[in-house]
This record gives C-alpha cells, structure tokens and sequence, in this order.
C-alpha cells in the first residue's frame, strides 16, 4: 500500500445528491459498503486515489446508509464495524476528497441498475472512472454484476477497474464478516490485522453509578451500540479526550458482580483527574486481557483490577502502529 497523495482541497461528506459540488465532477470513484474500511477496502480506495492523480481528477468512495443488510433484515441489524461518522473519518484520513454516502431507501432498493449507472453515475456525478470489489452488486435484484458495469461504462464512456479479493498473510481473503467474528470472539490481534488500524469506538460520556470511584477506580461510562457484538471483557486502551491520547484499562460488560444490567463500556484512564462528563472520547481498543467474570467480595475485584491494570500498561507499552493510517488515527491531534 502506497503513501496517501495529499489533495488539494478539503474533505466533503455529501448525503445529498442536490448538493453535489460541480468541482467534484469527473471524478474516481469507488463504489461498496466499506463498513470497517480494512485492508481489503483500501486496495480499491488506494487504487481510486492513484488512478485520480493521474488523470487529475478527485477522488471518491460512495457508500450507503443504513447497511443494506440492516435495511432488508431490520430486525436482525448489522454490526457497524464503522458507523456512517467514523468511516467519513478513516476515508478522509485516507485522504480521498469526499465521500458521497446514499440513503438506501426503498426506492433506491428498487432501482434498476442501469437506472444507477445513468442517473447517478453519469448524469448527476460524470464519473471519468469507477473502481468497485470483485464482489460488489447493485441494482434491483442485484442485477449490476460487475460485467454489468463493464458493459454500462463502455456504454457512457467511464473507465470500470474491478478489484479482485485482497488476502491476509495466509492467503484467506479479507472481508468484514471475519472482523466482526473476530472482535465477538475477543481475538483483537485477528480483528486489528485484518483491519491494518486499532478497532476504535466513539461515544459521549454519561454519568454512571460512581461505584468503579468507591473502588479507586473511577470510569468514564460509554454506551454502545445495542447491536455491538464486541466479547465482553477487559481490554487494554488507548481513550483520546480533547484531541490527547491517554492510556487505560476497560470493562465491557454487564457488571456481574454488582447488576448484570444492559452492556455498557467502562474506561478507566490512568493518570488522569479530570471530569469527563459529556465528552465525546475516542476508545482505541489494544488487547483483550480476559472475560467478564463475577466476584464474591469487593477484595477480589479489586485485586482482579489491579493484575488487570498492570498487564493493560504492559500491553500498551509494547504496542507498535499496524500501519500509516493506524498511526494517523490513533495518535494525539
């Protein structure tokens, strides 16, 4: 993977077509879910940013929201590996010039293909080029193959590069399923790899029972997402608060000790005194040190808390960043 090429204007986040910029037409574009943007999804974005520099021209990623799984099964929602604020945020770390991000709606399910291809791609975007996965489909019925979209762009005069499956370092391809199984199963060394970067969260600081202040360990209390799939556990962490990184330990569970009640993330940031109360903090997850469990006595949690601490800063003090892009993500700033 080549160094990022540094554009010449600032990152756009469209969700309106109505409000697409004349001077992003033209552009590259690569078109899929990227839901994680991992390693897999960033052969085609590179591929998108390479081809645009040389042909002078922006270049996009086009996504969807919600995740076209979620919208066709509702009741069964994907877990976001990157919710729609997080992705816009590694897409402009991988310094694309914007991302155009469609609501997927009934209507837009229903779509004909070459409805896309024409109305979207042609008329509203005048793509110079699209650049999409080996396994990307579009369209009502799915009926946009990427021989499809082959045919469509010889048709309207777009270039159409179609990205064959990028692999880990043993050969089994990349895919964003394998990182939400590896992330349930705790396994963050597999989960990290495969995304090139530290899984990371963001969410706003509530107030919480004040217990983990009883027991010298205060928190700083997060909710995620009610269809995280994340193990429950202890992790060691990395929190970003006003834009500086701090190192600490947490808690992802449902405190069985005190009230097995709803999941909820606990970060205790070692070294720190001040009120995190409403802050909107980055956690950056480095290692999953054990299970959730249940204690008899405050004793034994405390003690517990303590062994988990320590080998939290070890964990911490022997990590090296997975990538450029991992260290542009998880640094101060």
């Amino acid at each position: 993977m080549g160094e990022p090429i540094k554009q010449a204007h600032s990152f756009q986040h469209i969700t309106d077509l109505a409000q697409f910029p004349e001077k992003l037409r033209g552009g590259v574009v690569a078109i899929g879910n990227f839901d994680g943007v991992h390693r897999g999804h960033r052969a085609v974005l590179d591929l998108a940013r390479d081809e645009a520099a040389k042909r002078g021209v922006p270049a996009l990623a086009m996504t969807f929201e919600p995740h076209p799984r979620t919208f066709f099964r509702p009741e069964q929602p994907v877990f976001r590996l990157t919710p729609s604020h997080i992705k816009a945020e590694i897409l402009e770390a991988e310094h694309l010039d914007g991302v155009i991000e469609l609501p997927f709606t009934k209507e837009f399910a229903s779509m004909a293909a070459e409805d896309f291809v024409k109305d979207i791609l042609v008329d509203r975007l005048g793509i110079s080029q699209s650049i999409t996965g080996y396994d990307f489909h579009f369209g009502k019925g799915r009926q946009g193959t990427p021989e499809f979209l082959r045919e469509a762009g010889e048709a309207h005069g777009f270039a159409v590069t179609i990205v064959g499956a990028e692999g880990d370092e043993g050969g089994e391809v990349i895919s964003s399923s394998r990182i939400r199984a590896a992330l349930g199963e705790g396994d963050l060394a597999v989960a990290n790899g495969l995304l090139g970067y530290r899984y990371f969260v963001e969410a706003t600081v509530q107030h919480g029972e004040k217990r983990g202040r009883e027991l010298g360990y205060p928190t700083a209390n997060l909710k995620l997402a009610d269809n995280c799939e994340l193990k429950e556990g202890v992790y060691a962490v990395q929190i970003k608060i006003d834009g500086e990184m701090h190192d600490g330990v947490a808690s992802f569970g449902r405190r069985p000790t005190f009230d097995d009640g709803a999941p909820l993330l606990e970060v205790h940031v070692f070294d720190y005194s001040g009120n995190l109360y409403e802050k909107l903090v980055t956690v950056c997850f480095i290692g999953f040190i054990r299970p959730e469990l249940k204690f008899d006595g405050i004793d034994g949690l405390i003690a517990q808390m303590d062994q988990d601490s320590a080998e939290a800063r070890a964990m911490i003090a022997s990590m090296r960043p997975l990538s450029h892009l991992d260290q542009m993500l998880n640094t101060d700033g």
